[in-house]
């Protein structure tokens, strides 16, 4: 199956995965018919029939049966999970880029919320929220014990209303808390903009629906900026916990010429599917920097696997968290729905992504740059009272004038503050920059 450069109507499987986009329910593969379990199916209408009749308080039959559900789905892995329809109708908003609550994307760990990724620009980003946090409370409810999307509906709720989450972050002895205020959260997945004249940058913060068609437009707003073409480009896939696999297919077939970008394997004949690239660049084979973390899950994995795969890009960074599971949404009524996991992603070189994630080819520390109080003042040749003339022609008889050196140090000031801000980033510029000049020497 091809992805074009446009949109396509991909399968019922494909936009189900893409966390509540619909799908529908999958018939049973055709292997032997398995033998009805009545031993374990008395086992549980004994302990249903003993809640009812010994248990202190009366319980609804409904609630026994939807826990029950629950249980099933949530010993099974950490992404399967019953929707209610509260559940169901949150799970559709997701993908639509607003909603209320704090803008953070987490799953579940030993029976606590670890955080996936903070999402830019929201409550949770500037409170410093980081991935790998482990969410222990939320108000003075612990996290044990709950489902994960029982977390998630705590979490969300009225903008402006708050809520304390209790953290154990590594590197710290003790628990902490952090009080964030709910906020509508319009999540922007594209942001662009030139970090050095002919060098583009563009930032994907999630997956949505319409990110490939953002991404585009900002590629050619940046082409257009370094008058036609750029020297490199830097995606940004930092802290992007992933989202809808079409978008993730199309951006990814967006600077690719052919060839395999991922596919899926699974029991179900419509979980195993197979996605190819269309034969264009939009970039025409610029450089390419992929800036990746532990934060980058899911649907951004895909992309870096693609690129790194069929070499079309450095990865730098650090590995990535390694979800590399599809979740279908089967629909059980009008209402409610399974998120049942039904496939595992595959690189094109048949990577399996899953807890392993995408290894950098570039991997770098966690670490701060500042800024030196210390210039240098040695002295170099042209300084030097009564230095050699240079032979080519070039005056070599004083010193440099003040204003050049002002020019240095001008440049010293634009270069500088990059490294400072952002250290990857900065080392992703610096290397996009020698392949740029490594490229130019095989063409010129």
């Amino acid at each position: 199956m091809s992805a074009g450069r446009r949109l396509k109507a991909w399968p019922a499987a494909l936009l189900a995965s893409a966390l509540g986009l619909g799908g529908g329910a999958h018939a049973a593969p055709e292997t032997k018919q398995e033998q009805i379990p009545f031993d374990d199916l008395r086992v549980f209408a004994e302990v249903f029939g003993r809640i009812k009749s010994d248990y202190v308080e009366k319980v609804p039959d409904k609630k026994l049966l939807e826990q029950g559900i629950r249980g099933m789905l949530s010993g099974l892995d950490p992404h399967s999970s019953y929707l209610n329809e509260d559940e169901y109708r949150e799970i559709k908003v997701g993908t639509s880029g607003e909603f209320g609550g704090l803008g953070i994307e987490v799953g579940m760990e030993d029976g606590f919320l670890k955080v996936i990724a903070p999402i830019d620009d929201t409550p949770a980003a500037r409170a410093g929220i980081k991935s790998g946090d482990l969410v222990m409370k939320l108000d003075d409810k612990n996290v044990k014990g709950m489902s994960l999307d029982e977390s998630v509906k705590l979490m969300r709720g009225k903008p402006g209303t708050s809520i304390t989450l209790t953290i154990m972050r590594e590197g710290r002895d003790k628990p902490f808390d952090v009080t964030l205020e709910r906020a509508v959260i319009k999540v922007a997945s594209v942001k662009s903009r030139m970090l050095e004249p002919g060098y583009g940058y563009v930032r994907l913060s999630q997956f949505q629906a319409h990110t490939a068609e953002d991404l585009l437009k900002a590629v050619s707003a940046l082409k257009k900026q370094a008058g036609g073409r750029l020297k490199g480009l830097v995606l940004d896939l930092r802290n992007n916990p992933g989202g809808v696999l079409n978008a993730a297919v199309a951006v990814s077939d967006a600077f690719l010429k052919g060839g395999l970008i991922v596919y899926t394997e699974g029991r179900v004949k419509d979980s195993q599917l197979k996605f190819e690239a269309s034969p264009d660049d939009v970039v025409e084979g610029t450089p390419m920097v992929v800036l990746v973390n532990a934060g980058s899950a899911s649907a951004s994995e895909i992309v870096a696997g693609a690129l790194q795969d069929q070499k079309r890009a450095v990865i730098m960074g650090r590995p990535t968290f390694g979800k590399g599971s599809v979740q279908t949404i089967i629909p059980i009524s009008e209402r409610t729905a399974l998120k049942l996991t039904t496939a595992q992603y595959f690189t094109p070189s048949g990577r399996s992504i899953q807890a392993e994630g995408i290894k950098p080819d570039i991997e770098l520390a966690t670490v701060k740059v500042a800024k030196s109080e210390d210039g240098d003042t040695r002295l170099r040749e042209a300084e030097l009272s009564g230095h050699l003339a240079n032979p080519n022609g070039k005056s070599g008889k004083s010193p440099r004038k003040e204003k050049d050196k002002d020019k240095d140090k001008d440049k010293e000031k634009e270069a500088r503050p990059l490294a400072e801000e952002d250290y990857e980033l900065g080392e992703a510029l610096n290397l996009l920059k020698g392949l740029s000049i490594i490229q130019s020497q095989k063409t010129g």
